[in-house]
């Protein structure tokens, strides 16, 4: 699917929260219009604009009734798995930075919203003062090598040492930029559980140092796993740090147990409602059997992972659009199947009880967005032991409102809206 040029259509439909078949219905349009109109070939009637408007006015309406309890930003925001974890224990989210488009878009459906979706992060750690205000740091930071560096040695070469040259190039030094420029009262960084290996561990020494050290926040981590709260065994690190001392205790947290965590037949499609289309064909089928013999005679494990409804599943990779080989659901008496998205949304905790979250983009780019993303879930569990302790940092003085009205878009002085949009 192309990237699309960002248009005032295409900006109300998603606020609307409606994807563009439902928006050509609504505006008694053909399919075909409403594309040009999304794409900008076509001159939008004021009319239709009106209508869209009074929709997504309607839904940002409902979303943003009452004050919030707090101010965060999302970073790296994915489709948007930390915002709802966040926004359960009373946040409001006052910026987005993701660059995936099909990312945008998910996150756009599924957020009708007081801001853009605003593009690569490195655009805003520049200008650090282009984002709004806020009291939580929220960014789920992709890893990139780097090493911790000896300070005695660059000062006797005369060189900068600190974050400023330690992790330059690296997109937790744009994390990092932020955080020194706004000084949250808190932030929650995530990111797989290698992290704390990484290079032997020197990656994760020079995190630790710059957040603790050179940024002065009280910072703790910890692993967690995904079972607990959905039948899929996923472990990542959550980093936590406050600007002030806090009573929060990362460590000493009691996680629900892993034993009474749900099942895979908690999240499956009943068999008749799964498309044909995600049984694996047969000639796919025979290669993933012959490539994990071969791997079996030379005494390893790679290979497929066949599972049941009373299984709990491996990690969901984003790599699963390729094969499903990691995840396989098994069909008695026939071949067995890909999970579908929504099998996937419900083994990521986005669709979930009585919240509903919608996919409309490809299938490729579903599985890529739900490998990629964080177990909801999880988040709300570490937002919820985290929220007394926000509550605290906060009472003893924010400097700035919560606001309860629209929040202005963000965009670089120096870039057209549509660079930072898509």
């Amino acid at each position: 699917m192309r990237s699309r040029k960002r248009t005032d259509f295409n900006r109300l439909r998603e606020q609307a929260g409606l994807t563009l078949d439902e928006a050509a219905a609504l505006l008694e349009v053909s399919p075909r219009t409403a594309y040009r109109y999304e794409d900008g070939t076509s001159r939008v009637p004021r009319l239709a604009l009106k209508t869209l408007k009074d929709v997504a006015d309607r839904r940002l309406k409902v979303r943003d009734v009452g004050k919030a309890d707090f101010r965060f930003i999302d970073l790296f925001a994915g489709i948007g798995g930390l915002r709802l974890g966040f926004e359960s224990i009373g946040g409001r989210c006052v910026f987005t930075s993701e660059w995936d488009p099909h990312s945008q878009q998910t996150y756009s459906l599924n957020f009708p919203d007081n801001h853009r979706v605003n593009g690569d992060v490195r655009e805003f750690s520049k200008s650090p003062g282009l984002i709004p205000k806020h009291d939580v740091l929220l960014a789920g930071f992709p890893c990139q090598p780097f090493s911790l560096a000896g300070v005695s040695k660059k000062n006797s070469l005369g060189r900068p040492h600190g974050f400023l040259c330690d992790t330059q190039g690296t997109l937790f030094f744009d994390t990092a930029q932020i955080i020194a420029h706004h000084k949250p009262a808190a932030f929650v960084l995530e990111n797989v559980k290698n992290l704390e290996s990484h290079d032997q561990g020197r990656t994760f020494a020079t995190i630790m140092n710059v957040l603790q050290n050179e940024l002065g926040y009280h910072v703790q981590h910890r692993v967690i796993s995904s079972e607990p709260w959905v039948p899929q065994k996923r472990e990542r690190v959550f980093i936590v740090g406050f600007r002030e001392p806090s009573q929060f205790d990362f460590k000493g947290l009691k996680l629900p147990s892993a034993k009474s965590g749900p099942k895979l037949g908690s999240i499956l499609q009943p068999h008749d409602e799964v498309d044909p289309k995600y049984t694996l064909t047969p000639r796919l089928w025979e290669y993933l059997q012959a490539y994990k013999e071969k791997h079996q005679a030379k005494g390893n494990g790679f290979g497929y992972s066949l599972f049941g409804p009373d299984d709990v599943a491996r990690t969901l990779s984003a790599r699963y659009y390729k094969d499903g080989s990691e995840v396989l659901i098994d069909q008695p008496g026939k071949r067995p199947r890909r999970l579908t998205p929504l099998e996937c949304a419900r083994l990521m905790g986005f669709d979930r009880g009585e919240r509903r979250f919608r996919i409309e983009v490809s299938d490729t780019q579903a599985y890529r967005q739900f490998g990629n993303a964080v177990v909801v879930p999880v988040v709300e569990f570490v937002a919820e032991a985290m929220k007394s302790h926000i509550e605290t940092a906060l009472s003893k003085g924010r400097q700035y409102p919560v606001l309860s009205g629209p929040v202005p878009a963000v965009t670089r002085p120096d870039m057209p809206a549509a660079a930072v949009h898509a």
